[in-house]
């Protein structure tokens, strides 16, 4: 997952408005998201490209549990370890366990080098948290707002009136999370509800210019070409877009559209639910 989106309590009838993509290898082996009959309530995606052979996920909800949870890789020239665990197991324990946020990204942050590079966003629906194993800021709960994270060891977070969108420090937002918290803040003020809103700024496939570019260890071209929100590409590209609705009478929607090579189009499903959501 290279691109999250997220509204957290930032409309009075919306606990959580998640919009993502993930960006992945078109070969790596993908089930769409879909129920998992072996862990009942749980909506996810599954990789099944892990070389520990553990299915996990980029990103899940599991129902009866009331807990969502998102990670992304952090790009970068030492972050191919083949013996490191997988980050999609690790949202897994998340997901199927019964640690607060807090504690779960706590633990997590005491043992960073299990892992290769990420960002992991894990809430509730009561609190939410952040925690990158690359970066320099301790884990942090997310205050009311919007907030983006993509391959970056960094979170960055726009309030609700805000003009200026933070990351904690002197790294400044990549431009794809500076413009897609923006565009995600204009679809949830103008209509929340609005599925194809949310689509559309994560469909935006305009790239940042070659002064704001990372080096993340892709080379110019490569990295410019992952800069957008949306990465058209025959090998690497863009291969869902999902959006999570959570309104504050617990009822949901979780939509997601797959992609194949170039960003042709192959098909959306839709979930929809009601959970038991905290007070």
């Amino acid at each position: 997952m290279c691109l999250v989106l997220a509204g957290w309590q930032a409309h009075p009838e919306y606990r959580l408005i998640i919009a993502a993509n993930r960006d992945e290898f078109f070969t790596r082996p993908t089930e769409s998201l879909r129920e998992w009959p072996e862990a009942p309530g749980l909506l996810a995606g599954r990789d099944l490209g892990a070389g520990s052979g553990v299915p996990g996920t980029w990103l899940g909800l599991a129902q009866d549990a009331q807990r969502f949870a998102t990670v992304t890789n952090v790009r970068g020239k030492n972050e191919n370890r083949t013996d490191a665990r997988s980050r999609g197991a690790l949202l897994m324990d998340f997901l199927h366990g019964d640690m607060s946020p807090e504690k779960f990204v706590r633990d997590a942050a005491a043992e960073p080098d299990d892992y290769n590079g990420y960002n992991v966003l894990a809430s509730d629906l009561e609190t939410l948290w952040w925690h990158s194993n690359r970066s320099e800021l301790a884990p942090r709960e997310l205050a009311p707002g919007f907030h983006g994270i993509s391959n970056g060891a960094l979170v960055g977070s726009l309030a609700p009136e805000g003009d200026e969108i933070h990351t904690g420090t002197a790294t400044p937002a990549w431009p794809k999370v500076r413009e897609g918290v923006r565009g995600l803040r204009a679809v949830v003020a103008s209509d929340p509800a609005n599925v194809a809103g949310y689509l559309k700024v994560l469909s935006d496939r305009t790239r940042a210019g070659f002064a704001e570019l990372p080096d993340t260890g892709l080379g110019k071209l490569h990295e410019r070409t992952a800069s957008s929100r949306f990465v058209s590409h025959p090998l690497h590209g863009t291969r869902c877009s999902t959006v999570l609705l959570v309104r504050e009478d617990g009822s949901f929607r979780m939509t997601e559209r797959t992609w194949s090579r170039f960003g042709r189009r192959k098909g959306t499903v839709s979930f929809e639910g009601v959970l038991d959501l905290p007070a």
